[in-house]
C-alpha cells in the first residue's frame, strides 16, 4: 500500500508543480503590453497651415483691434511651429465660424482612417481588422453618435465580440491614459490585440473672438494623430518594436487652479474655444512632480537612489544661495532613462519640462523637431516624437524611452517603453527627416514682414 502511493505523491506533486508553473507562466505573459506597430498622420500639402495663411485668418476675425492682432503675430512667429504644420479644412476655407458637423466627422474620418490603413497595410501578414479584441479611442471634444469607435468598428468590419472604449474630455495625455487602460484589460485577457486611435477636431472649435486667453489655442494646435497597436499575446514578441515597463498617473484637479487652467468655455461674448490661463505652467509643474515621484524609483538604480537620497540631505542643511537651474532636481534621469519623448504642447511646454529636468538640447531636440513640423497635435503628438526619434535611428535595443502628457483636469500621465530592436524607419518623417534639426534654426520668414507688431506707437489704430 505505502509502494503505492509514493507515485500518485510523485504524481500529485509533479502536477502541482506544472499547473502553478502555468499560472505563473500565464500571469507573466498577461501583464506583457508589446507595441506591435504605430502610424501617425500626415496631411495633404494643401491643407498646409503656414504663418501668412494663419495671418489671412485673422484678419478674417472682425472681433480682433490693432493689439489683439499684433498679439497673435507675436505669438505665431516665436511659437516654435515651422511652415508645414497641417489646418482644418473649414478653417482653410474660411469658414471657421460656422462650422458643421459633416466638418468634424470629414476631419475625423480622414485621420483615423488613414492612419488605421496605413497600420493594417503594414501588419496584414499576421494581423487583419478581425484579430483586434480591444479598440480604444480618445478624442476630447467631439463624441458623436453613434460613437467613433463604432465608426471604426463599422469600416472594418471588426468582430461582434470586440472590446471598445470611446474617451472624451481628457486632452492632451488622453494616449497615454487610454494604453494604461489596454494593459489593465490584458492582465484579465491573455492572447489579445488591441489599437488605440488618438486624436483630435480642430475645425468646429476654432476660436473666433478677441480673449487672448482663449486665442493662444489657435496659434498651437494643429491637424494630426496617431493609431498604436498593442499586444500581450507570447508568439508575436519577436515582431514587437518596444514593451511597455510601467504606467503612472496623476491628477491634480482636486485644485481649482489646476482644475480651471486648461478649459473649454465660451468667453463673455459667446465665443466658445479653449481657455489657457496663467495657472497652467504651475499645474503642470506640481501634476509632473507627483507623477515622477512614484515614476523614476521603479526605472532608476538602487545606486542612483542612494545618491540622491544623499545630495538631498545635503542640500537640506546647506544655506548658499543661487544655485544653478541647470541642475535640474538633481537625479541623473540618463542613468535609467535614454530617451525622453516631451509631449510638444509648446515651445514653452517643451524647454520648461527639459530645464526642470535638467535635459540636453539634444535630450528635446525630438519634441521641439515635432512642434516645429506637426504642431500641438493633441494626444497625437508624442507620437511624432517617438517618430522622429525612429527616424534619426536613435532607438537602439535595450534603451528606455520615457513618455510624459499633459493634459486638462490637471493631470500628468507617463510612461516607460523598453526597445526590443534597433529602429531606423523613417515614417510620417521620410520627407523631412533631412532637414531637420536645421531647418528648425531657421527664422520664420514673417518677422521680417511683420515687424511693425512691436512698434507701440501703432497702438491706437484699429485692424
Amino acid at each position: 500500500m505505502e509502494l503505492l502511493s509514493l507515485p500518485s505523491m510523485l504524481l500529485l506533486s509533479t502536477l502541482f508543480v506544472f499547473y502553478i508553473s502555468k499560472f505563473v507562466i500565464n500571469r507573466r505573459n498577461q501583464r506583457n503590453c508589446f507595441m506591435l506597430h504605430y502610424e501617425c498622420f500626415k496631411g495633404k500639402d494643401e491643407r498646409k497651415l503656414d504663418t501668412e495663411t494663419c495671418a489671412k485668418v485673422v484678419q478674417r476675425n472682425k472681433n480682433l483691434g490693432l493689439e489683439e492682432y499684433r498679439f497673435l503675430l507675436r505669438t505665431m512667429v516665436s511659437s516654435g511651429i515651422g511652415e508645414e504644420t497641417y489646418g482644418p479644412i473649414n478653417v482653410l476655407e474660411g469658414r471657421e465660424d460656422s462650422p458643421t458637423l459633416q466638418d468634424a466627422h470629414t476631419e475625423m474620418d480622414e485621420i483615423m482612417f488613414d492612419t488605421l490603413d496605413k497600420l493594417f497595410h503594414k501588419t496584414k501578414g499576421f494581423i487583419s481588422p478581425s484579430d483586434i479584441d480591444i479598440l480604444v479611442v480618445n478624442v476630447s471634444l467631439f463624441a458623436p453618435s453613434p460613437s467613433l469607435t463604432s465608426r471604426i468598428i463599422n469600416r472594418y468590419k471588426m468582430r461582434e465580440d470586440i472590446k471598445s472604449f470611446n474617451l472624451s474630455g481628457l486632452g492632451c495625455s488622453a494616449s497615454v491614459i487610454s494604453i494604461d487602460i489596454v494593459q489593465r484589460i490584458f492582465e484579465t485577457r491573455e492572447n489579445s490585440v488591441a489599437i488605440v486611435v488618438s486624436t483630435e477636431t480642430m475645425g468646429p472649435h476654432w476660436y473666433c473672438g478677441k480673449d487672448r486667453s482663449m486665442m493662444l489655442s489657435n496659434c498651437l494646435f494643429r491637424a494630426g494623430g496617431s493609431s498604436v497597436l498593442l499586444t500581450n499575446a507570447p508568439r508575436f514578441k519577436n515582431r514587437a518594436l518596444m514593451k511597455l515597463v510601467t504606467v503612472v498617473r496623476s491628477h491634480v484637479g482636486s485644485d481649482d487652479e489646476a482644475y480651471s487652467c486648461c478649459m473649454q468655455m465660451e468667453d463673455n461674448e459667446g465665443h466658445p474655444g479653449f481657455l489657457l490661463t496663467k495657472y497652467l505652467k504651475k499645474a503642470a509643474a506640481r501634476a509632473l512632480t507627483k507623477n515622477l515621484h512614484v515614476l523614476l524609483p521603479r526605472v532608476l538604480p538602487v545606486k542612483e537612489l542612494i545618491r540622491y537620497a544623499i545630495f538631498r540631505a545635503f542640500k537640506r542643511r546647506t544655506t548658499a544661495k543661487g544655485e544653478s537651474a541647470s541642475s535640474g532636481i538633481g537625479l541623473n534621469l540618463k542613468s535609467g532613462l535614454q530617451h525622453f519623448c516631451i509631449h510638444p504642447g509648446g515651445r514653452a511646454i517643451v524647454e520648461g519640462v527639459g530645464k526642470s529636468l535638467g535635459l540636453t538640447e539634444f535630450d528635446i531636440e525630438p519634441a521641439r523637431m515635432a512642434l516645429h513640423r506637426f504642431g500641438n497635435t493633441s494626444s497625437g503628438g508624442l507620437w511624432y516624437v517617438l517618430a522622429y526619434m525612429e527616424a534619426k535611428k536613435m532607438l537602439k535595443k535595450g534603451d528606455k524611452i520615457i513618455m510624459m502628457s499633459m493634459g486638462a483636469g490637471f493631470e500628468c500621465n507617463n510612461c516607460v517603453w523598453k526597445v526590443l530592436k534597433d529602429l531606423d524607419d523613417k515614417n510620417v518623417w521620410e520627407d523631412s527627416i533631412d532637414r531637420y534639426p536645421e531647418l528648425s534654426k531657421i527664422p520664420n520668414p514673417f518677422i521680417e514682414k511683420y515687424d511693425w507688431i512691436n512698434d507701440d506707437t501703432m497702438s491706437f489704430v484699429r485692424v
